[in-house]
């Protein structure tokens, strides 16, 4: 293994303003939005074109250096969590915006172009990109592409992997192709579908064909208060199963509401239990009498208030404030896990229930703020960690939900991935046949792992370790140390 090569070759190539090597510069980088998990990257380096990328993983793979692609760094299961001894590929710089096709309704980006930036993009012609990530102004499209992301809306218009048509990709030995492409549908194995959620272990995004839709005619928006979240759940069950497919129905629970609330004045009531946040849109014909009947049937399952968003201006606050629920949840406390489960919509109300009894169990708050309509889970698991104690018990309701979420019949994750956080849950799901399935797709991509090491399949090495956030040695506490 060559480290140093790799360095000598990214410097000639990307130039000092490229090339990231200093220890405080290096541990800038130690870690994504999962804080918890940290590791100081042997390199890290930010290229800005496709054949720089293609160099770069051309000397990793000829000298054996691991090496993880980084985007925004917003991901919540330390998918680019580094590798202490290899190259960390960051694609933020990759930011443009190459193609508008309003005929075809395509978008072409690099990999570092945010989410809601597309949109903007598309504006001018009447069209949009529908996945909406919470953290969409930040979030970029290759991180999106890598974890399958979802989103508020994802409940009519799909995950990221139904609206993208085609990715250029390195591979892990150098080699750029492109899977997919500019159509709907192209010949043989669909291994745009493979790469869209494999989250790095395949190649790096350098380039994305995306599906670009027409606004809607008609959108119109409401909340509807509840005494508790299981109410709550029965009225999401009452409106899917009338037939009725909202663009997005999202839930926040009375703690999310009051830390939502504090945060950004959104208007929500600080007395419910919990809020559903629901969104029809469509024909305006069809969307005025689905709006009605959603309401209607809210109403039946006993919602105490329903506020109509008048205009444009409302809507955005309202989607304001549940948007900033995960940065809100600060509020409430110094630390939390964001779990990521997913079950059936139908067990909603008897999962949040089993929820509230391990939260009592454990003395431990949690706040539920999440995709209500295709159930996925989003509970923020409070904790300080300073107390002693408390950590532990925390991650062990956090692992508790997961295992609720699996023996309901749903999955470990919905959209934040697997990484290293989940690893070690991946046997939950999955049986041993299944997991050497995947590795198989993984060694024909990758035979000599380097790409992405360590995440989403159990190893001893994860797996014998303690999970969770990062504990201070007393001498850090004393003031007479300093992790590094």
């Amino acid at each position: 293994m060559s480290l140093k090569a790799v360095r000598k070759l990214a410097a000639g190539l990307l130039g000092p303003d490229g090339v990231v090597e200093d220890p405080a510069g290096l541990r800038s980088y130690s870690c994504d939005g999962l804080t918890g998990w940290r590791a100081t990257p042997g390199l890290v380096v930010l290229p800005t074109t496709t054949e720089e990328v293609s160099s770069i993983v051309a000397a990793c793979h000829k000298h054996s250096v691991p090496f993880v692609a980084r985007g925004s760094g917003t991901g919540l299961s330390g998918g680019a969590l580094p590798a202490t001894d290899g190259v960390l590929i960051v694609t933020s710089r990759m930011r443009r915006i190459l193609e508008i096709d309003p005929d075809n309704r395509i978008a072409v980006v690099e990999p570092g172009v945010t989410n809601a930036s597309v949109s903007v993009a598309a504006a001018p012609f009447g069209l949009y990109y529908a996945p909406d990530p919470s953290s969409q102004i930040v979030c970029s499209i290759g991180g999106n592409v890598a974890e399958n992301s979802g989103g508020a809306h994802c409940l009519k218009y799909g995950f990221t992997t139904n609206h993208v048509l085609g990715v250029e990709v390195v591979l892990p030995d150098g080699t750029v192709t492109t899977l997919g492409g500019m159509t709907t549908e192209t010949p043989g194995y669909d291994l745009r579908a493979v790469f869209v959620g494999s989250e790095g272990i395949l190649g790096i995004t350098t380039k994305v064909m995306l599906r670009l839709l027409p606004k809607a005619e008609a959108v119109r928006t409401f909340v509807a208060d509840f005494a508790s979240p299981e109410e709550a759940g029965e009225a999401v069950t009452a409106i899917i199963a009338a037939g009725i497919v909202p663009s997005a129905v999202e839930m926040m629970d009375h703690l999310a509401i009051q830390a939502s609330e504090a945060a950004t004045s959104a208007g929500y009531s600080l007395e419910a239990g919990a809020a559903l946040i629901v969104e029809l849109d469509g024909p305006r014909g069809d969307c005025e009498a689905e709006f009605a009947r959603s309401v209607e049937l809210c109403k039946q399952a006993k919602a105490s208030k329903i506020r109509v968003a008048a205009g444009e201006a409302e809507r955005q606050l309202i989607w304001k404030g549940r948007k900033a629920a995960f940065a809100a949840a600060g509020r409430l406390s110094p630390s939390y896990y964001v779990q990521d489960g997913v079950i059936p919509r139908t067990a909603l109300g008897r999962v949040l229930r089993r929820i509230s009894e391990l939260s009592e169990a454990e003395s431990i708050l949690v706040a539920n703020v999440f995709h209500a309509g295709d159930g996925n889970l989003h509970p923020l698991v409070l904790y300080n960690p300073a107390v002693s104690g408390e950590g532990e018990r925390a991650e062990r309701l956090a692992s508790q939900i997961v295992a609720i979420c699996v023996e309901e019949g749903g999955s470990i994750t919905g959209e934040h991935g697997v990484g290293v956080d989940k690893a070690c849950s991946m046997p939950k799901m999955f049986s041993e046949h299944d997991l050497a399935t995947m590795k198989k797709v993984r060694d024909a991509f990758d035979p000599a792992g380097l790409a992405n090491p360590g995440k989403l399949f159990p190893t001893p090495r994860l797996c014998g370790e303690t999970p969770g956030p990062y504990r201070p040695h007393p001498t850090e506490l004393a003031g007479v140390a300093e992790r590094f």
